[in-house]
């Protein structure tokens, strides 16, 4: 499998009104919703959502991989977009319910997993700009196989027209604005084969940001270098996992500013993100000038991608308490 949408047979919707809080949502059958043409979303893109997995083990048993931290995200990107959102018991219980009600489409282990995917958007109408009075808070699932199908590596090409976010703006919050602005620099880079972009600061245009989707490391010697979040960054869980995961091997990880000319100077690069999980960089090319990378066996992507998937699939002992049981 690739990494597409396939439709499955429930999704979870829960519904309230400004100034109220979420109470009890209901498993309804997958399909289209109905929405006021004046909806914040529409209109104004009052919208968030978050991904995680679901994988399935060897004996058969679901896990979650650190569902309360998409639903902590999920809040402080709601109250920066003025919605309420759901509690992280709710939000955990839903995804739950979501998932074991589409049971019969989680892939066998090692085979793929299923991603979920909570919405959180103002559904209600609203003319002048201003939070809808409506909002809907919805989770649907999907199997899928590899983000990247068929790439070991990536090769990424550095964008200097657009920028994916600035200070004071929304870059350090998964809402769904955020992601068709990068639309156009992501379609010129696919058309000349590269599979991602590296985004640079709005400010300078010295420092790397992100990728289109995912988050960016660099690797010289023993240490690890990523960009810090601080409302720019989007906190990505794999993220934060990785740096977790890395300093348990011995690694020195630094968030820090790191300049492009940084990057294309590193041994080694990677990305993260609950799509791509931890994928090597095999070459970034910036103003003409192609760099490549090691990404033969034994670097440190490769042994971060086998802890974390040895972790959340169920072969590895689960010593940092971050999958949860679903079944």
């Amino acid at each position: 499998m690739g990494f597409s949408l396939t439709p499955t047979d429930y999704m979870y919707v829960m519904k309230c009104s400004i100034g109220e809080n979420f109470s009890q949502g209901s498993l309804i059958p997958y399909g289209n919703i109905e929405l006021s043409p004046s909806s914040g979303i529409l209109n104004y893109g009052q919208g968030v959502f978050e991904g995680l997995k679901a994988y399935r083990k060897e004996d058969g048993r679901i896990l979650l991989f650190r569902p309360e931290q998409n639903a902590l995200r999920m809040k402080a990107g709601a109250e920066r977009m003025c919605m309420p959102s759901p509690s992280t018991e709710q939000f955990v219980a839903a995804v739950k319910q979501t998932v074991l009600a589409n049971e019969r489409w989680v892939p066998p282990f090692g085979k793929g997993s299923m991603y979920v995917r909570p919405l959180l958007m103002g559904s209600g109408a609203t003319l002048g700009l201003g939070p809808a009075p409506e909002y809907t808070f919805l989770v649907y699932v999907s199997p899928v196989g590899s983000y990247h199908k068929g790439q070991r590596s990536l090769n990424l090409v550095v964008e200097e027209k657009h920028h994916r976010a600035s200070s004071g703006g929304t870059g350090g919050i998964k809402t769904v604005a955020n992601y068709s602005p990068v639309l156009n620099a992501l379609s010129r880079a696919k058309a000349q084969g590269f599979s991602e972009v590296v985004f640079l600061d709005a400010a300078t245009g010295k420092y790397i940001d992100e990728a289109s989707a995912c988050n960016l490391f660099s690797v010289k010697g023993n240490t690890i270098s990523t960009p810090p979040t601080h409302g720019i960054i989007l906190p990505g869980i794999t993220r934060k996992s990785i740096i977790e995961i890395a300093r348990t091997l011995g690694y020195q990880v630094e968030e820090r500013h790191v300049t492009i000319d940084e990057l294309l100077d590193a041994d080694e690069a990677f990305c993260t993100g609950t799509a791509v999980v931890v994928t090597s960089i095999g070459s970034v090319t910036h103003q003409g000038r192609r760099v490549e990378y090691k990404t033969q066996a034994d670097t440190a992507c490769q042994k971060l991608r086998e802890t974390l998937t040895g972790i959340q699939m169920g072969m590895l002992e689960d010593t940092m308490g971050w999958m949860v049981e679903v079944n």
